[in-house]
C-alpha cells in the first residue's frame, strides 16, 4: 500500500492566524496527515459543562482545506483542574503512598470509577460533533498509557476495584489463599478488606499477589480504552489507534489493541539509547546521534503485531528530545534513515513529533520541523526528501519474514516481580535474541503469547515466558520447524509457583530444569564451543539428546528435534553462533553484515540502513554512508 508522512500540531499553541500558512506549509512539505486535540481538553472544556468547540471546528477545517487528514485525539491524558478539583481521589498514588498532583499531565488513576464517566463523557461528545466530518479521518485515544510510571496506582480507588477484581476472579478467599500459598508467613485472609496492595511491606510481598496486581492493572488500561472506542465506534468509521511508547511492559499491549484497528507507537531513537537501552558505554558513544541499530525495527516489529499488521508511527523523533539524561542532535541523515526504515517495516504513516518546537513549558526544549521562529529545522528537509521518494517508490508491500520471536507481557510482569537476579529481565532478553536474529541479516516477525499457527516459519525462538499458552503449546506440537525455546521457559504456573512436575513442558522433549541459578556481573558459564552464558543458568535433567554443553560437560542446548531447550542467557557472540547453526540447518540463508549495517526484506525490495558513523560496504562494491538508506529489487 501507499506510505505517506504526518505531523503531530497543536493549534491551540498558536495564534489562529498562523493555522492556514502553517496547514500550507505541512501539505508542500508532503506531509498528508495532522494529529491534534490529544491536550486540549481545558480549551474543549473550560469549567465544567461549558464547552468551546468552535476554535476546534476551525482548526480542523483549516487543515482540511490545505488537503491534509485530522487524526483528532481524545483529551484524557490531560485532564484540567476543575476535573481533579471534582475529583480529589482521581490522582494516582505511587508505591510510597504519595499522590501525584494536579501540574503536568496523566494525572488521574485507570481504575477511578469517576473519572472514567467523565473520559466517556467528552469522548462522546467529541464523536458526535467530528465522527462524520470528512476532515478526521483517524482517531487517537488519550496518550502514551503508562508513560511517567502511571499505570500501577496505589490509591484507594484502586484498592477498592482490586479487591472486586479478585472477588470475581478468585470467587471466595479460600480459593484465593489456595491459589496464592498464603498459608507461608501466615498470610491467610477471610474476607477481601483484608488483601491490601502489594507496597509498604516490610520485605517482598507474595508475587502471587503482586503478579495479580499487575494484571489488574493492565485490565484497567483495557477498561478505560474500551470505554473511548465503544463511544467512538457509535458514531464513527474512522481507524482508531493508540500510540504507545518504547520499552514499556506495564499493560499488556496486545490485549488494548485487541480493540483499536490499528496500532501507533511513539519512536524517539536517541531519546531511547540514553534513557532505555542497555549498551556498552563506547557503544552508545558509536550510536550516540542514531540510536540502537535494533531498537527501532524491534518495536515496529512488536507494534506490527499488536496491530494485527496495521500499524503507524505516530511520533517520530526530528531533532534533540527534553527528557533523555542527554539529548544531542541526530547525525544528518537520520530522520530520513528512521523513516525509511519505519516504511520497510510496514507503517502506514510516519508522524513527526511537532511541527513547530515551542517556546514554553515543559517542552519547549524538544525540537520540531520548525524552529520557534518558525524557519525550518534540518528534519524538515529531510521530511520533505522522503515525501519526494514516496511519490517515486511503487508500492512497499511486505513479504512474510523465515523467523518469529514470541514476546509476553506477562512475563515481564513476573520477572518483574521475581527476577532472581538483579539484571534478569525480559525485554531484555527477548531483544538480545532479537538483535541475535538481525546481526545475521534476517527480517523478523514478532508474535504474541497465544499465537497458535507457527507454520508460516522456519525458525521460531521463544525466550523468557513464564508459562506456555495451551494455543502455543498445541501449536509447537504441530509444527514443523525448528523451535528454540528458553531460558526460563514454561517453569512456573499461573500463579508464579514453580511447576510440580518440574517445567518446561514441551512437545516431543524430555528436559526438566532442577535448578536455577542467576549470575552476577563478571560471572559466566563458559562452553564447550567457547561460547559463554551470562545473568542466567538452568540446571537441566532428562533424556532429551544434548546438542550443546557446558565447559564441565552440564547441558546448555537439550534436544536435537524439532523443539530444544536453550539452557542460560547467551553473551551476543554466542546467540550469533547458536542463530546462525540454526538458521543453517532451517535453510535459511543468513549475512554477514558490519556492525551497525542492518537489512530488512519487503516483498519488491531489499531495505539496507547504516546506522554506523562511518561508511560501510554492501554486496562488496557499494559504500553506503553514514546514515544511509540503499534499496535494491528482489
Amino acid at each position: 500500500m501507499k506510505r505517506s508522512l504526518g505531523v503531530c500540531y497543536y493549534p491551540e499553541h498558536w495564534d489562529e492566524a498562523v493555522w492556514a500558512e502553517d496547514a500550507r506549509r505541512m501539505a508542500e512539505a508532503g506531509i498528508r496527515w495532522v494529529r491534534i486535540g490529544e491536550f486540549a481538553w481545558s480549551r474543549m472544556e473550560p469549567a465544567p459543562g461549558r464547552f468551546d468547540w468552535h476554535w476546534l471546528d476551525r482548526a480542523i477545517a483549516t487543515l482540511g482545506a490545505a488537503g491534509l487528514k485530522v487524526v483528532l485525539g481524545t483529551p484524557t491524558a490531560t485532564p484540567p483542574i476543575w476535573m481533579v478539583e471534582k475529583h480529589p481521589d482521581m490522582l494516582p498514588v505511587d508505591r510510597h503512598g504519595s499522590p501525584r498532583k494536579f501540574g503536568s499531565r496523566r494525572h488521574y488513576d485507570f481504575s477511578h470509577a469517576g473519572y472514567r464517566e467523565e473520559c466517556r463523557r467528552i469522548v462522546r461528545l467529541m464523536a458526535e460533533r467530528y465522527g462524520r466530518d470528512p476532515h478526521v479521518a483517524a482517531w487517537q485515544t488519550d496518550n502514551e498509557y503508562a508513560c511517567h510510571d502511571t499505570v500501577h496506582s496505589y490509591s484507594d480507588a484502586a484498592r477498592a476495584a482490586f479487591r472486586d477484581w479478585l472477588a470475581q476472579r478468585y470467587q471466595s478467599t479460600d480459593a484465593l489463599n489456595r491459589a496464592w500459598g498464603n498459608v507461608f508467613w501466615s498470610m491467610e485472609v477471610t474476607d477481601w478488606s483484608q488483601v491490601d496492595l502489594p507496597n509498604g511491606t516490610v520485605t517482598e510481598p507474595n508475587p502471587s499477589l503482586s503478579l495479580a496486581f499487575r494484571r489488574f492493572a493492565s485490565e484497567m488500561v483495557v477498561e478505560f480504552n474500551r470505554v473511548q472506542v465503544e463511544e467512538i465506534r457509535r458514531h464513527s468509521d474512522a481507524p482508531i489507534l493508540h500510540n504507545y511508547m518504547g520499552r514499556v511492559t506495564d499493560f499488556d499491549h496486545f490485549a488494548v489493541g485487541a480493540d483499536l484497528d490499528a496500532a501507533s507507537w511513539d519512536s524517539y531513537p536517541i531519546g531511547f539509547l540514553s534513557d532505555r537501552i542497555e549498551n556498552e558505554p563506547e557503544r552508545k558513544q558509536t550510536f550516540l546521534r542514531q540510536g540502537d541499530p535494533d531498537n527501532q525495527a524491534f518495536h515496529h516489529d512488536l507494534y506490527r503485531a499488536v496491530g494485527r499488521g496495521r500499524w503507524w508511527v505516530m511520533e517520530q523523533q526530528p531533532g534533540p528530545v527534553n527528557w533523555a539524561p542527554w539529548n544531542p542532535a541526530p547525525l544528518p541523515g537520520m530522520v530520513r534513515l528512521w523513516t525509511w526504515e519505519a516504511f520497510a517495516h510496514g507503517a502506514e504513516v510516519v508522524s513527526y513529533f511537532r511541527w513547530r518546537q515551542a517556546p514554553f513549558a515543559q517542552e519547549q526544549m524538544h525540537a520540531g520541523l520548525l524552529r520557534p521562529d518558525s524557519e525550518p529545522a534540518p528534519g524538515l528537509l529531510e521530511a520533505a526528501e522522503v515525501a519526494q521518494e514516496l511519490e517515486r517508490m511503487p508500492e512497499i508491500d511486505l513479504a512474510p519474514a523465515p523467523v518469529a520471536l514470541v514476546f509476553d507481557y506477562e512475563s515481564a510482569w513476573a520477572w518483574e516481580v521475581q527476577p532472581q537476579g538483579r539484571d534478569f529481565d525480559f525485554w531484555r532478553l527477548a531483544f538480545a535474541a532479537y538483535r541475535a536474529l538481525r546481526r545475521a541479516g534476517l527480517s523478523v516477525d514478532i508474535l504474541p503469547p497465544d499465537a497458535a499457527d507457527l507454520s508460516a516459519y522456519k525458525l521460531v525462538l521463544a525466550p523468557g515466558l513464564m508459562r506456555l499458552s495451551d494455543p502455543l503449546r498445541e501449536a509447537l506440537a504441530r509444527y514443523e520447524g525448528l523451535a528454540l525455546v528458553g531460558p526460563r521457559t514454561d517453569t512456573k504456573t499461573e500463579e508464579l509457583a514453580i511447576r510440580v512436575p518440574l517445567g518446561p513442558d514441551l512437545p516431543g522433549l524430555d528436559a526438566r530444569v532442577t535448578l536455577a541459578e542467576s549470575l552476577p556481573p563478571g560471572a559466566e558459564v563458559p562452553l564447550e564451543n567457547g561460547g559463554r552464558f551470562l545473568h542466567w543458568f538452568e540446571h537441566l535433567e532428562g533424556d532429551a539428546p544434548v546438542a550443546w554443553r557446558t565447559l564441565d560437560g552440564r547441558p546448555a542446548i537439550l534436544g536435537n528435534g524439532r523443539v530444544r531447550y536453550l539452557a542460560g542467557w547467551p553473551d551476543d557472540a554466542t546467540f550469533d553462533g547458536i542463530v546462525r547453526g540454526l538458521c543453517a540447518e532451517a535453510g535459511i540463508e543468513t549475512l554477514d553484515l558490519p556492525d551497525g549495517l542492518r537489512v530488512r526484506d519487503t516483498a519488491r525490495h531489499r531495505f539496507v540502513f547504516n546506522y554506523a558513523p562511518e561508511p560501510l560496504p554492501w554486496a562488496g562494491t557499494i559504500l553506503i554512508p553514514p546514515a544511509g538508506v540503499f534499496w535494491e529489487s528482489r
